[in-house]
């Protein structure tokens, strides 16, 4: 996920809630624009609990905060947000390092989990011995990435991202290929290269206007995510440049630009909006928060055309956690709302709200979750689709340079390769240099 403009996440979700709505997910607020420092009680007494997040993070406009001041009549709430996580994560790590102006509760993105639990642990309380958390609740590679080394939990999942497949019905059809979601799913099943071979067929129809991906980094990324081990190994070692899975998913990235599969479109830009409008894509890496995202920009014409498909291999994009830092004024009723804004019945709520995907398993057995259809892809039961992509996810090691590395292998390298027709090998030389320098190596 990118976080050069704006965290992508915070993007789609924006869209999702303008999106989908019809019971499925509600309307949004603004979040404000600064951050604020650490609750103490209000004018009326109460206990003020301030909670630090990044973008429309989803918990104060899903009505969890209200929910939980009407039972707790001595709590009040009060949240603060940056819009781009890029600003809000540099604030963080200066705020935890000399103890002051953070709020009660901090959010923490996925990106830079691995930073705040190796350099800032020690600053956080530990949420796994709050009471009515479960670790079982949780699915074991969401909880082990908001833990220390040290078995220290200091942040508690929010949401995730498993990854699907979105793809157009209408241009499979002129392509001879399945329009049955299941039946697309076979194609590629259990391998990205048969990903590859089907854009090579898909291509070889010449479907008018429409070429087989969006862009060459988000195969990339989708295949990064879906690897048991990406850019650090499990005992912190970073191993970006040796890890195969790393390269082959390079070049097999590269491989869908260099046979002219992709739109060259950059993610996240009014290009890649457009090209959503103009139809001229036909399969996108997504997450449940994806799915708002191509309404919203596909609008009205492209409802019914497209369809959910699992990816060839489980894999997350996206995802926050909850952290109460140990300089907190009110750490204990802030643990205490930390709990049960993470639990399940309150992700569910969550998810049907704001389409936010649980990172509480247990949450997958209620019926906002598991029952739970969209009907712009043709009612296709996204529910089903997510939970069985969440379960697959691997257990993947997270190192504090993941965000630099994921930038710029994308945004710099592949970037290069997609659209200016860099080779592969030169590509990757320039990523990899730019790595170098914003890791000082």
């Amino acid at each position: 996920m990118r976080t050069r403009i704006r965290s992508p996440r915070r993007v789609a979700v924006l869209a999702t809630v303008a999106a989908l709505g019809a019971g499925l997910l509600a309307g949004c607020a603004d979040d404000g624009d600064s951050s604020g420092p650490s609750g103490g009680t209000d004018a009326g007494g109460k206990t003020k609990i301030t909670v630090g997040v990044f973008g429309a993070f989803g918990l104060k406009e899903a009505g969890l905060y209200d929910e939980y001041m009407k039972l707790h009549k001595d709590i009040v709430i009060e949240q603060t947000s940056i819009e781009r996580s890029e600003n809000y994560r540099p604030q963080l790590l200066t705020h935890l390092a000399s103890g002051s102006g953070l709020a009660d509760i901090q959010a923490i993105e996925f990106n830079y989990v691995a930073e705040i639990t190796e350099t800032q642990g020690d600053k956080l309380v530990d949420l796994g011995k709050a009471e009515g958390v479960k670790k079982d609740n949780f699915l074991p590679w969401k909880w082990e990435q908001g833990t220390t080394k040290a078995g220290k939990t200091v942040g508690l999942g929010t949401d995730i991202g498993p990854t699907g497949i979105c793809y157009r019905k209408d241009y499979f059809e002129q392509a001879g290929l399945p329009t049955d979601r299941e039946a697309v799913g076979k194609l590629w099943a259990g391998d990205w290269q048969k990903y590859l071979e089907v854009g090579k067929q898909f291509k070889s129809k010449n479907v008018k206007g429409a070429t087989f991906v969006d862009a060459a980094s988000g195969v990339m990324n989708a295949m990064l995510g879906s690897s048991s081990e990406r850019f650090y190994d499990k005992d912190g070692k970073l191993v970006y440049k040796t890890n195969p899975a790393v390269r082959d998913a390079w070049d097999t990235a590269a491989s869908f630009s260099e046979a002219g599969l992709t739109a060259k479109v950059q993610q996240f830009t009014p290009p890649w909006d457009q090209a959503f409008a103009n139809g001229r894509f036909a399969t996108v890496t997504c997450p449940p928060w994806m799915l708002g995202y191509i309404q919203d920009k596909a609008g009205a014409a492209g409802k019914d055309k497209w369809d959910v498909a699992p990816a060839p291999k489980p894999g997350n994009w996206g995802g926050s956690y909850l952290a109460v830092p140990e300089a907190g004024k009110n750490k204990e009723e802030a643990t205490k709302l930390v709990a049960w804004l993470t639990a399940p019945e309150q992700q569910a709520k969550l998810f049907e709200k704001r389409g936010s995907f649980p990172s509480a398993q247990a949450a997958y057995s209620l019926p906002q979750v598991s029952g739970a259809k969209h009907p712009y892809f043709g009612n296709a039961p996204i529910g089903q689709i997510f939970i069985d992509a969440a379960k697959g996810v691997p257990v993947q090691p997270v190192g504090p340079g993941d965000l630099v590395i994921s930038q710029n292998l994308g945004d710099v390298g592949m970037l290069q390769v997609d659209q200016k027709g860099v080779s592969a090998a030169d590509g990757w030389k320039a990523a990899t240099k730019a790595i170098d320098n914003a890791l000082d190596k």
